[in-house]
This record gives C-alpha cells, structure tokens and sequence, in this order.
C-alpha cells in the first residue's frame, strides 16, 4: 500500500469522528485533503467549518462546505488534522505546510482534537522533522540566532510568507526530549509568533495508517 493511500485510509477512518458535529475544525496537509474530500459526503449535516488556511477553506468551498471565523464559532467539538510528527504522548511536531499558527489556535479552540497521520510520521523522540517557527520578519534573525543558542540550525523557508504575513525559520538538529519545556521557551522569545511544537496542547486522538490497518491511540 502506497503512502497516500494509507493517507486515505486514515482519513476515511476519521469520519467516525465527526459525524453529526455541526460546526468543525479543519487542519492543513495531504492527509487532511483526503479527509475534506471525504467530507463531501457529510456536507449535509454539516452547517459549517473553521479552516486553518486558505488552501484548505478552497478546498472546502469548492465542495460546497460553508467556511466561517474561529470568533462566530465559537468553541469547537471537534478538530482533525494532520502532523510532521506525533510522538507516544501524542505531542507533535506540525508546520510543514506553514499553517502552524492558526492550527494551534483551533485546537485550542476545541473539545476533541483528533490527529490522522500514516505510520511514517510516528517517532519515539520528536525532531528529526525540522522544527517551523513562524516569526514577525524583523525578529527573524534575532530569532535565529536564539535557535542556535538552543543548539538548532535553523534555515529562513525562503519566498514563502505565511497566511498571516510572517516568516518560516524551520529549525534542524534538534533533540526534543521535553517538548513541552521547548515549546514555551521559544513562545517567550521575543518575535516568535508560535512554534510547531504541540506538547501544551497535544492530540487527544491519533489514527495511525499502516499495512496493518488502522491503530487508534487515545490520551
């Protein structure tokens, strides 16, 4: 089974989720597009969305799926996305698509935050995959010479500008043993908008594809 189709299959799966959930939030990624395509079966029940970018409210508008603001949401039931990386706590690593930002403020924002991801995304030590940090474009090289005091290596994701109008640094070489120790002190620093670390508030559900089916880890 190839990659994108364990992607399928996880995001079919997370249906069981979120049928008759009026109002519901909707991350950014592959896996997540399978799963807003499947979506098209339910858009009956569904009154409305709060998307976490605007290639996923395209998305979602094509189908004919209302989009509406996380502030006339509300709080959310629930929120499925995708990760970079989920590790046993079910902490992740999420940003590879940039919408880093507003995917922690939705699942912030809500009850149940389910995470569908294939069996390649699942470590045991999080950090191989290059830690996002969006960042305010003047802080940007103030911030990354704090990431190197953190003993990352961080690169400018140059050309790209994120939804909000802010800069990507995506930090190498970084062993996150204590994810959450990590996230809140690159948060503190000055000019960091959020990083993609997402320990403080972690997935309360993971649906991991593999060959063997699919495998839910709950919290």
């Amino acid at each position: 089974m190839t990659q994108d189709e364990l992607k399928k299959k996880v995001a079919e799966a997370a249906l069981e989720y979120v049928r008759g959930v009026p109002v519901l939030g909707i991350g950014t990624g592959s896996t997540v597009n399978h799963f807003i395509d499947f979506l098209a079966d339910l858009k009956g029940s569904i009154e409305a969305t709060v998307s976490s970018s605007i290639n996923s409210t395209e998305r979602l508008r094509k189908l004919g799926i209302p989009v509406i603001e996380l502030a006339a949401a509300g709080e959310l039931d629930v929120y499925v996305d995708g990760a970079d990386e989920i590790d046993g706590n079910l902490y992740m690593v999420k940003g590879g698509g940039g919408a880093l930002t507003r995917e922690k403020i939705i699942a912030a924002a809500s009850r149940k935050f389910v995470c569908i991801v294939d069996q390649s995304k699942r470590v045991d030590v999080l950090g191989k995959f290059p830690l996002p940090v969006e960042v305010i474009p003047m802080a940007r090289s103030y911030v990354a010479r704090e990431m190197v005091k953190l003993g990352g290596q961080p690169a400018w994701r140059e050309g790209y500008v994120t939804d909000n109008g802010n800069h990507i640094l995506d930090v190498h070489n970084l062993e996150i043993m204590k994810p959450l120790e990590l996230e809140q002190t690159i948060n503190n620093i000055p000019g960091v908008v959020t990083c993609g670390i997402f320990a403080l508030r972690p997935a309360d559900v993971c649906l991991l594809g593999s060959e063997a089916g699919i495998r839910t880890e709950s919290r």
